[in-house]
């Protein structure tokens, strides 16, 4: 497995055509740079597609997802340009479950 210390999701959408080189250069433009064992996940328009790119210290590793019902939830581009989450909300967001219900957001404190 790869191993992955940070997630970061661009909110603006990508174009699924997008190959590794293009991929890279919206990370750059985006983030800055691309750092190791970090992964960074873009959506397209509709949500229902999604690309992580992923640099492992040594090269860039590009994967592709695809909801055949249903969508990814994606933040608004209206707001933040980029957006951190952790390892669970990760998890949850590639199976398309709601990922902002993991972790502190998910917390119930009134009864």
């Amino acid at each position: 497995m790869i191993r992955i210390d940070a997630a970061w999701l661009a909110v603006a959408p990508l174009d699924m055509r997008a190959g590794t080189d293009t991929a890279l250069a919206r990370v750059v433009a985006v983030f800055g740079a691309a750092h190791p064992h970090h992964a960074y996940l873009f959506a397209n328009k509709r949500a229902n597609r999604l690309k992580v790119l992923i640099h492992d210290g040594i090269g860039i590793w590009l994967a592709a997802r695809r909801l055949h019902q249903g969508r990814f939830v994606w933040p608004s581009p209206s707001g933040a340009h980029q957006l951190t989450i952790s390892r669970a909300q990760l998890d949850a967001l590639v199976l398309g479950l709601p990922w902002q219900r993991i972790g502190d957001n998910g917390i119930i404190t009134v009864v």
